[in-house]
């Protein structure tokens, strides 16, 4: 993959990733950059290179900004990633995930 001039490797992928799912996050959560910066208690252009993917960030620093956006970082092995999708992902006749961590107080089971 290639960006801005630069041959980015697998590593640069994972930061990519990471980086559009916390915009999303951040997005649906309808904060600002500097809000989530704020809250995980960095600066807004250490926040931005983190959400563009241009910079990698500790551990420490993405569980601050994971829980600034109302998120929780857990460590998977990954051959536990496929399991955990499929209880993530809708059934056919489900439009709702199979587990959610906060269900309606109308469903009872």
């Amino acid at each position: 993959m290639k960006r801005a001039g630069i041959i980015m490797g697998p590593d640069s992928a994972a930061l990519l990733e990471i980086g559009q799912l916390l915009k999303k996050a951040r997005q649906a959560s309808a904060m600002t950059q500097e809000q989530v910066a704020d809250l995980a208690g960095i600066s807004r252009p250490r926040y931005r290179d983190i959400e563009t993917g241009v910079a990698a960030a500790r551990a420490t620093t993405l569980m601050n900004v994971a829980r600034a956006l109302g998120l929780e970082m857990m460590m998977i092995p990954q051959a536990m990633v496929p399991a955990v999708e499929a209880l993530l992902r809708p059934h056919d006749d489900d439009d709702r995930p199979a587990f959610i961590s906060r269900p309606d107080d109308n469903d009872h089971g």
